[in-house]
């Protein structure tokens, strides 16, 4: 990942935010925090959904959320979270270092898109499969080994991780004890996935609960004013 790790002359923090993707939940933790940032619009391919080449020039791997901070360009939604916490936090959305908690907050960051993810982005790449157009006499293989490929692993899967989830909330408030931290901002994204189109609904309450509580937050809000239409909300 091209990183410069240049921290003088640093400026107003730039917000390169694709439309419906990950970058969402930076301006949402932006505004947590109460830090003045801009927004440097992208707008997926409407055909392909990517995002445009443009991106590219900002980061190699033309990939969002990604942010600039003066000489710094830093990709990644949890080396994004954790920067912005430490460098603007002044202590808040993060435990103390050394703690067992702080020790939860870093797994959980990583958690979220290193486990939970996988199954949730396997899970949509086979429903459009399902759906792509192809010869009359592909799509039922087609259709067929998707159909396998999620009933026997896929969605087995995401219900691990939901069921996962939704036990440890049973620990506290929040996915690091009883205060609201970026952590959760972090695996906002994975649970909201979840239920777009993961098959998280009201059997695991603790998650919806957690749904409604994150979505009612004012800095939540505040963020979907500023970053626009954001569809895993559909």
């Amino acid at each position: 990942m091209a990183v410069s790790l240049a921290f003088l002359g640093l400026g107003m923090i730039t917000v390169h935010h694709l439309n419906h993707s990950r970058s969402q939940r930076i301006l949402w933790l932006l505004e947590e925090l109460g830090v003045p940032y801009e927004i440097k619009r992208y707008e997926r391919d409407a055909k392909t959904m990517l995002a445009p080449p443009s991106l590219r020039k900002v980061h190699p791997l033309g990939k969002s959320p990604v942010i600039t901070d003066g000489e710094l360009t830093l990709a990644e939604s949890g080396a994004i979270i954790d920067y912005l916490i430490e460098r603007y936090g002044a202590g808040r959305l993060s435990p103390a270092a050394g703690t067992p908690e702080k020790l939860r907050y870093t797994y959980w960051l990583h958690y979220a898109e290193g486990s939970a993810m996988s199954p949730l982005l396997l899970k949509l790449v086979f429903d459009k499969i399902e759906t792509a157009p192809m010869p009359f006499f592909v799509k039922p293989i087609a259709k067929a080994i998707s159909g396998k490929a999620k009933s026997s692993f896929i969605e087995p899967q995401i219900r691990q991780h939901l069921d996962y989830l939704e036990a440890e909330l049973g620990k506290g408030a929040w996915f690091v004890g009883d205060e609201f931290s970026g952590a959760d901002i972090q695996l906002s994204f994975a649970i909201e996935a979840a239920a777009a189109r993961g098959g998280l609904n009201k059997s695991r309450p603790r998650l919806m609960n957690y749904l409604e509580r994150i979505h009612a937050r004012p800095a939540y809000a505040r963020a979907l004013e500023r970053g626009g239409e954001y569809t895993l909300l559909a």
